[in-house]
């Protein structure tokens, strides 16, 4: 880990950081034990979401007969849509306030998790969409009190969406994707079974695999909470804070175990070990990011995904177009952190080596290039597209990029390097074609 040097407080800077977090069960099985702790945070009516696919498997009927069993009136919302949008989380909150629950259980991948959020906020605090909506896009009102208990049980290992108070989603009609924001949404209680990946197939572990490594990624790399702003008042210190020692932990360990056991869990669904690893790294920096925020590769990802017109990727639902998540933030960042290896050459180098490269003898200016060749590499051999270019954009998209990319202040102004619209321009070029 880089040495402390790198948290020199800055003039007018923030001197200290906040540690936020859902409380978390991990272990082969830990579903089973959904009931109980519904039932001892005050559950009756209980709403469980879920998507259509994960509907008809096991591990629904394993947290619906959990919560029935504990004595609780569960009503199954199966209608999450994978990558959601704002009328779909509408048509969530719409349930979630015709139902009248007194809490929620999310069983799925960073969509589902991401929709209770939402049906939660919306059920509870009922405004104009856009109201809670992050600002520019939106006019990023605060969350007015607490919201119902929520259990997330994430079922892929990658978003980390179990341990944050962030939902994403597609704003259709700005052709956008950004978000919801703020420490009320984070759940209550994760219950994570890494039982729940043995199934998933290999370009859906490589996805989610990319966006645990950039999750770690980022937030260690991000603007140092002493380069902030100290906030008017503590209360409002922001979730995205920047990187910061908490956060660091949570990093090199998710890192370490990336580079070890991503091409494993890719390469095969019946190496337990591998897949299981990845659950936990997707934890780990799910804690981190959720502490430090993340930066350019994400915001970046929201203007990919956002503007996707015929990609379908395999494995994931085809009756719309859609760049999977993890894959849209991966595909900018070998661009990015050659970008912003000179803000902080020996972080990029602890990436780089924690990835599985030899960084022996090594320079500070070697630090971008070493990071961004073991991205590449670790791209090719899991399947992932060539670049913006290979989910189907190409030159004439960069401008149009960039400001849906600009519009993410929040990411944007964590990168630990300043970049304007016409850089991220710039960026996406660069991250058309790796090889």
């Amino acid at each position: 880990m880089s040495c402390c040097h790198h948290y020199a407080l800055a003039e007018g800077g923030d001197a200290a950081f906040a540690v936020d977090v859902s409380a978390i069960t991990f272990g082969a099985g830990c579903l089973r034990e959904a009931g109980d702790h519904a039932a001892s945070l005050g559950m009756r009516r209980v709403a469980l979401f879920t998507d259509p696919r994960l509907a008809a498997l096991e591990h629904l009927a394993v947290v619906r007969d959990s919560l029935a069993g504990a004595g609780l009136d569960v009503v199954v919302y199966d209608q999450v849509q994978v990558e959601p949008t704002d009328r779909s989380f509408l048509d969530a909150a719409r349930f979630a306030g015709e139902g009248r629950f007194d809490g929620f259980v999310s069983l799925g991948g960073g969509s589902v998790i991401d929709t209770a959020k939402a049906a939660n906020l919306y059920a509870t605090y009922p405004a104009d969409f856009a109201a809670y909506v992050n600002a520019p896009i939106g006019e990023a009102r605060a969350v007015p009190g607490p919201l119902k208990p929520h259990i997330a049980c994430p079922t892929t290992s990658g978003t980390g969406a179990e341990c944050t108070g962030i939902a994403i989603f597609d704003y259709v009609e700005r052709h956008v994707k950004t978000g919801i924001v703020s420490k009320r949404l984070r759940p209550t209680l994760a219950l994570i079974d890494p039982v729940t990946t043995f199934t998933l197939p290999a370009s859906v572990v490589a996805a989610s695999g990319f966006d645990v490594l950039s999750h770690a990624l980022e937030s260690y790399t991000a603007l140092p909470h002493s380069q902030r702003a100290a906030p008017e008042r503590p209360s409002l210190r922001p979730m995205s804070q920047g990187a910061n020692p908490w956060s660091d932990v949570g990093c090199k360990e998710a890192l370490k175990r990336t580079g070890r056991y991503l091409q494993r869990a890719v390469a095969s669904a019946d190496d337990h070990e591998a897949r299981e690893q990845m659950m936990f790294a997707a934890t780990l920096a799910g804690i981190a990011f959720g502490n430090a925020g993340v930066h350019l590769p994400h915001g970046m990802s929201y203007a990919v995904a956002g503007g996707v017109c015929d990609f379908h990727a395999p494995d994931y639902p085809d009756d719309h177009p859609m760049v999977p998540h993890g894959m849209s933030v991966i595909v900018n960042a070998p661009a990015v952190f050659r970008f912003t290896a000179d803000a902080c050459p020996e972080r990029h180098l602890d990436a780089a080596r924690w990835l599985g490269t030899d960084v022996a003898g090594a320079a500070a200016d070697d630090a971008g290039e070493r990071l961004a060749s073991r991205l590449i590499e670790l791209m090719r051999i899991t399947g992932i597209p060539n670049g913006v270019g290979g989910v189907g954009y190409g030159t004439a998209d960069l401008p149009t990029l960039a400001a849906g990319a600009w519009a993410q202040q929040r990411l944007v102004r964590n990168a630990p390097k300043a970049v304007d619209e016409a850089g991220l321009g710039a960026l996406f070029g660069s991250a058309l074609r790796y090889w």
